[in-house]
């Protein structure tokens, strides 16, 4: 187990995708999961059930990551159930391709907000939290996207994406003080909806360029967060680590 009894671990976007093999694997180390979703309440009370019919235990919180009250009143009710937090996950996230020329302002500022807002909303109500506990890990979703510019009709996404790493870079500074560790997860081409709804043209020459010749799975993504959540990785900070099979050949 990487997690001691009574830990509490928070994952927004916790319902589907990355996220979902997050809490199954954080409670398989066991932590107890706080399973935030926006709209999908069945897929977070089945990761629930998933997670207690294992030996588990895991809660699922509906809360909008965009909304600062709701995210407010999510880290309120938390402390008040739990009275701590050992980690956060953020994972929710959403894309929006279209190409710059025909993109709205809306299109634009949608995955920016969910993306980086509900980052930066999280990681603050959690650093409140953490930094009173001397202790606690925060490990930010982004993509390696945001390392090397994605695909063509993504600019907002890739934008979201790059901030993330940015954001959690500084934060791990104003952390460290505090004994709160920050990283980045930068995932390459993972099985989830979101890439499911990519051509399967285009997933095929993408997965040609791969070194290790698949897509990855959201479990061996879900592993590398859990470590970095843990205290295996108590010497880990300001850290972006870059899982997508080797890259482009």
């Amino acid at each position: 187990m990487l997690f001691t009894e009574g830990s509490v671990a928070l994952v927004t976007g916790g319902s589907r995708g990355i996220g979902r093999a997050v809490a199954l694997d954080l409670a398989r180390e066991g932590a107890h999961v706080v399973v935030n979703y926006l709209r999908a309440e069945q897929d977070a009370k089945d990761v629930v059930t998933q997670i207690e019919e294992a030996g588990g235990s895991a809660t699922a919180v509906q809360a909008d990551v965009t909304d600062e009250g709701a995210v407010q009143q999510l880290f309120r009710n938390l402390r008040s159930d739990f009275g701590r937090l050992d980690v956060l996950v953020t994972s929710a996230g959403i894309t929006r391709d279209r190409h710059l020329v025909a993109m709205s302002l809306a299109q634009f500022r949608e995955p920016m907000d969910v993306n980086v807002t509900g980052t930066f909303l999280s990681c603050r109500e959690a650093l409140r939290i953490m930094q009173h506990q001397r202790r606690g890990s925060i490990v930010t979703l982004s993509s390696v996207s945001g390392l090397d510019g994605g695909f063509p009709g993504q600019t907002n996404y890739v934008a979201s994406k790059g901030a993330i790493i940015a954001f959690s870079k500084a934060l791990s500074y104003e952390a460290a003080p505090h004994g709160v560790r920050v990283n980045v997860v930068a995932p390459g081409f993972v099985a989830t909806d979101m890439t499911r709804s990519v051509p399967a043209q285009i997933r095929k020459q993408y997965e040609s360029r791969i070194r290790l010749g698949r897509m990855g799975r959201p479990e061996e993504i879900a592993s590398i967060v859990s470590f970095l959540a843990s205290e295996k990785a108590s010497y880990v900070t300001g850290e972006v680590m870059v899982a997508h099979g080797g890259g482009l050949g």
